[in-house]
């Protein structure tokens, strides 16, 4: 996977390291575990994936994180690139919205004794107000929009990464603040993500 990932861009060798480190097996179904370091995303239930090892990576570091960062994460999903984060800064905050996903999440990242995370279960297009703001946001679900909420809690001068644009064909939105209640855009890449749901988001009727 390393060497995939740096053929592909991927320089920062302290994300290298921790996909190397995090077993990508152990965030996927049994029956999927043959295919867990093939550089696609995966079905995990309900609807949702695990992003291929290659955006996570990216997504990752576009943040331009540090090892004393607080970062929120929004969609915790299967807790893989949770994990990622775990491993590489000293608090995450990570928001899911459904039930199911976030009890697991936890139990597996516990498992890898990644026990610097913060879960909570509800609308992550409103963020984690209580606990802002963050040294950087990072998105795993599309949203139509930025969502205020979460410019309101990124930390002057950090980077929010965010799928942004129709459900299926998204581009990732790479935003710097720059002043209270301004980002920058700096970079759009081409992706698809599932959608995010929310106040501040897709509505959960839409498809």
């Amino acid at each position: 996977m390393e060497e995939q990932l740096e053929r592909r861009g991927i320089s920062d060798p302290r994300i290298l390291e921790a996909m190397r480190e995090i077993p990508r097996d152990a965030f996927v179904d049994e029956d999927l575990r043959d295919e867990a370091y093939s550089d696609r995303a995966l079905p995990i239930g309900l609807d949702q994936t695990i992003s291929q090892p290659y955006m996570v990576a990216l997504m990752t570091e576009r943040l331009d994180i540090l090892p004393h960062d607080r970062i929120l994460e929004i969609g915790t999903g299967s807790g893989y690139q949770t994990a990622i984060l775990a491993r590489l800064v000293r608090r995450v905050y990570t928001v899911e919205r459904l039930v199911a996903f976030a009890g697991l999440a936890e139990e597996r990242l516990r498992r890898l004794g990644l026990d610097n995370v913060e879960y909570r279960t509800g609308d992550g297009s409103l963020g984690w107000p209580e606990e802002a703001p963050f040294d950087g946001i990072l998105v795993a679900a599309g949203a139509p929009e930025l969502p205020d909420s979460l410019v309101s809690q990124l930390r002057l001068g950090s980077r929010l990464v965010i799928p942004v644009g129709p459900i299926g064909k998204q581009g990732l939105r790479v935003y710097e603040k720059v002043s209270d209640g301004e980002c920058v855009l700096l970079e759009t890449l081409p992706c698809a993500f599932v959608p995010l749901r929310g106040a501040e988001a897709w509505p959960e009727s839409d498809s």
